[in-house]
C-alpha cells in the first residue's frame, strides 16, 4: 500500500512556535485520534504554542526527561517538559524535584501523614520522602515529545 501527502488540506493561517519564530501552517480541522469521521473546521486563524503551553512565563521554564520511570504518564526519555513554578505541588501533580540534591520527575502522592514520590513505570519503587532533603522545582504542566518514525 503507498501513502502519500496531501496537498490538498486547506491552510487556515500560521501557528507560531516561539515569539520571533517562522510560523508554521496552520490546518482548518481537527484529526480524530478515535473513529474515523468528517473533521469539522474551526475558527482559529492562528496559534502560538508557546502561548498555549506556558501561562505564566516568568514562573515556567523547559526541561528535558531522562530515563523511563514515568512512561504510563506519557512521559519518555528525552521528552521536553514544560515546567510551572508557581504551581502548588498538590498531591496528584507530577513535579520536579530535587530530593537529596538529586532531581526527578515524579508523581506526588500522600498515604495518610507520608508523602512518596510515585513513577509510572510499575519497575520503580515508591520513593518515600521523610527525612529526606527535598525541594520541589515546579510542576509539569506539558510533555512534548516526538512520535517513533516522525522524525528523520
Amino acid at each position: 500500500m503507498m501513502l502519500s501527502l496531501s496537498t490538498t488540506a486547506r491552510v487556515i493561517g500560521r501557528a507560531v512556535l516561539l515569539p520571533g519564530d517562522n510560523a508554521q501552517p496552520l490546518m482548518g480541522c481537527r484529526v480524530r485520534a478515535g473513529f474515523p469521521s468528517p473533521a469539522d473546521d474551526h475558527l482559529d486563524v492562528e496559534i502560538d504554542l508557546h502561548a498555549h503551553v506556558v501561562k505564566r512565563p516568568a514562573a515556567t521554564y523547559f526541561v528535558r526527561a531522562e530515563g523511563d520511570s514515568m512512561v504510563g504518564d506519557g512521559i519518555h526519555d528525552g521528552d521536553l517538559l514544560v515546567v510551572d513554578r508557581s504551581l502548588e505541588p498538590l498531591p496528584g501533580r507530577v513535579v520536579v524535584i530535587a530530593v537529596d540534591g538529586e532531581p526527578t520527575v515524579k508523581r506526588l502522592e500522600r498515604r495518610g501523614e507520608q508523602t512518596f514520590l510515585m513513577a509510572s513505570n510499575p519497575r520503580f519503587a515508591p520513593i518515600p520522602l521523610a527525612g529526606r532533603e527535598c525541594e520541589v522545582w515546579g510542576v509539569v504542566t506539558h510533555v512534548l515529545h516526538a512520535l517513533p518514525g516522525g522524525e528523520p
